[in-house]
């Protein structure tokens, strides 16, 4: 029987939200070498390339002024460039450029000594299946597009999330 006066034993949400501040604390610019959030957005369009606009603002849950602001950064240091779609002129595509790809591998391989740190408790295969159960279940509530192909690329290298 459960202590009433005892709080119950924190959720996945909650502790998957407390693992997410750990981490974002330790990935600095300094050391991974560009803004997190510059990472996360990269690292969606590596597993959605190229992506609409609109899709952008639904996976990183930003309101679209502020999409448009990170797209402009993103743009500005060309790892990222916008076009029209040609099947909807009134909609824009996003796409990584090589430059974006380079500052992902490069960032991606800055983020070993972090998460050597983060997820020192786990062996590695422990990070590997938590890795694979994490990716998993991304896939299925990141949103989907109509032309995106069945989804066996997908690879999910890095959980998107706001800043």
């Amino acid at each position: 029987m459960r202590d009433e006066n005892r709080p119950a034993a924190a959720g996945l949400v909650v502790l998957l939200s407390r693992l997410t501040k750990q981490s974002y604390r330790r990935c600095t610019e300094d050391l991974i070498g560009i803004q997190l959030r510059h990472l996360v957005t990269l690292s969606y369009l590596h597993d959605h390339n190229p992506a609409h606009q609109q899709e952008l603002v639904d996976a990183l849950c930003m309101d679209a002024n502020n999409v448009v602001l990170l797209l402009n950064e993103l743009e500005d240091l060309d790892y990222v460039a916008r076009r029209r779609d040609p099947h909807d002129r009134r909609r824009h595509l996003v796409e990584l450029t090589d430059a974006g790809r380079k500052a992902l591998i490069s960032a991606e391989g800055a983020q070993q000594p972090i998460e050597e740190e983060v997820f020192a408790s786990l062996t590695p295969s422990e990070r590997t299946t938590l890795w694979e159960l994490l990716t998993r279940a991304l896939k299925d509530v990141e949103p989907e597009r109509s032309d995106a192909q069945d989804g066996a690329d997908y690879s999910a290298t890095s959980a998107s999330i706001s800043t």
